[in-house]
């Protein structure tokens, strides 16, 4: 027995040795790339006991083909503003994998999309699609093109401009992009529509998130924040807690946020507060939904407008004070980042009970840390967000026979879905000697199908 405890002690050691190595050669090739270089790192450390189990993936190089892109395209977007003025940004589709599935991904207009914001939401995305158990790739895109401030018309425009470009890489069976911050239901039909005209074909199965009319799917714009909240709700259970009853924060105030909030309320939660990218709002009655949706999905205004109709309300200028309310739930469905570990301290400290990511990484790797040595439920982005793209692949499944699912049919669905992802992610946990760690569990059960599936097809 010891001599086998010896043996596994030193396999450890080495796979430990190559997992260092991997990662500082991640480093090396890209430099700079500071988010794309966290998410690789979070996941190799979570795979040591798998590659220690499994050392055939280590003689397939399977994290090394992994964390390579296939391809990453960048390109140039012209456009015409208003004032008849030729502006010009940058484009992005990074490529990962398509191991189990056609590259799948959504689209990310913001002035902060770089290079390492496309390649670590790609690569993240891989192993969220995986969990899924849909048959999808890990795909992503963007622009640092700024929606805020422009007219219908300069936003159609760059639509336009952006299809144009990236039409030559994507396609049903291909490459399916989706929204994403910046990116809504207006973004995704000035580019089906680009998209359609260019191929001279209508193929709905090109992007998703698109219009109920024509060929969107009921239940895709509430999918990950609803999704978040069902994946949060099978975490409590297992400790005999619920959202009934308890004290809610969430971050953000757009697509993810809102759904949250609502499906949160729904369970029976109070949820005091949320922000957007100048402030935020804390409202000790609990936050009116119906407000939040007006300003933000109709007048398109900022949160701090919220006290007006609710002069009770407080608004807080700067977006990290909100993790200082007091919560049993927390949940960052803002942007990656955005709970470092101060932030993580302040909410352990008042005694937060879970944490569920809406966003994408919103926690530093200081932060999960923080939580996880304090026994606080922890609901990783990669499982917990994974809502939206289920619903996409089932939109994408829609298409195919060409029918249409009702609200009820898609909401059973999803629901299903993210207490699958729970239940594998927490059986991939307890087989691999984390019992509970879903940030681990997640991770394995996610590789391991595609590493599977890629070493199956060969050295491609």
């Amino acid at each position: 027995m010891k001599m086998l405890e010896k043996v596994e002690e030193n396999q450890t050691e080495i796979v430990k040795e190559y997992v260092n190595r991997l990662y500082k050669k991640v480093q090396q090739r890209n430099p700079n790339e500071m988010e794309f270089q966290q998410a690789v790192k979070e996941v190799l450390d979570s795979l040591v006991p798998v590659l220690v189990k499994k050392p055939i993936y280590m003689k397939q190089a399977v994290l090394e083909r992994l964390i390579e892109p296939e391809r990453l395209i960048s390109f140039r977007v012209p456009w015409v503003d208003d004032k008849g003025k030729v502006q010009v940004n940058r484009g992005y589709r990074v490529q990962f994998s398509n191991a189990i599935g056609p590259y799948k991904g959504g689209l990310r207009f913001h002035p902060s999309v770089n290079a390492s914001i496309i390649k670590f939401l790609g690569f993240e995305q891989i192993l969220k699609n995986s969990l899924t158990g849909q048959p999808i790739g890990g795909g992503k895109g963007g622009s640092d093109f700024d929606p805020k401030g422009k007219s219908d018309l300069e936003i159609m425009r760059f639509c336009q401009s952006f299809m144009t470009e990236l039409s030559r890489h994507i396609g049903a069976d291909i490459d399916v992009p989706a929204g994403d911050i910046g990116v809504g239901a207006r973004e995704i039909g000035y580019m089906f529509g680009q998209y359609k005209k260019l191929r001279g074909a209508f193929e709905a199965g090109v992007l998703t998130g698109k219009g109920i009319g024509y060929g969107g799917s009921l239940g895709r714009k509430e999918a990950t924040g609803y999704g978040t909240v069902y994946f949060v709700e099978e975490m409590l259970k297992s400790q005999g807690l619920s959202f009934k009853g308890s004290t809610v924060v969430v971050s953000g105030s757009g697509n993810v946020s809102i759904y949250a909030i609502e499906k949160a309320i729904q369970f029976g939660a109070k949820v005091v507060a949320c922000s957007d990218s100048c402030g935020y709002v804390f409202d000790v009655n609990g936050i009116n939904l119906e407000t939040v949706k007006r300003l933000k999905e109709v007048e398109n205004k900022r949160i701090s407008e919220y006290v007006n109709d609710h002069p009770e309300a407080i608004y807080q200028e700067g977006c990290s004070g909100i993790w200082a309310i007091p919560c049993d739930i927390a949940l960052p469905c803002a942007t990656q980042n955005e709970v470092n570990k101060e932030a993580a301290e302040m909410l352990v400290s008042n005694g937060v009970k879970a944490v569920g990511e809406g966003a994408n990484m919103p926690s530093t790797q200081e932060a999960v840390d923080t939580f996880m040595e304090h026994h606080v439920l922890f609901a990783p982005a990669k499982a917990a967000n994974a809502g939206g793209v289920a619903v996409s692949a089932l939109e994408m499944a829609q298409n195919s026979a060409r029918l249409a699912w009702t609200l009820e049919e898609v909401d059973a669905k999803l629901q299903g879905i993210m207490k699958e992802i729970y239940n594998k992610s927490l059986k991939a946990s307890v087989d691999y000697d984390a019992p509970g760690n879903l940030v681990v569990g997640a991770n394995i059960a996610g590789f391991v199908k595609v590493a599977d599936a890629m070493i199956e097809q060969g050295v491609i």
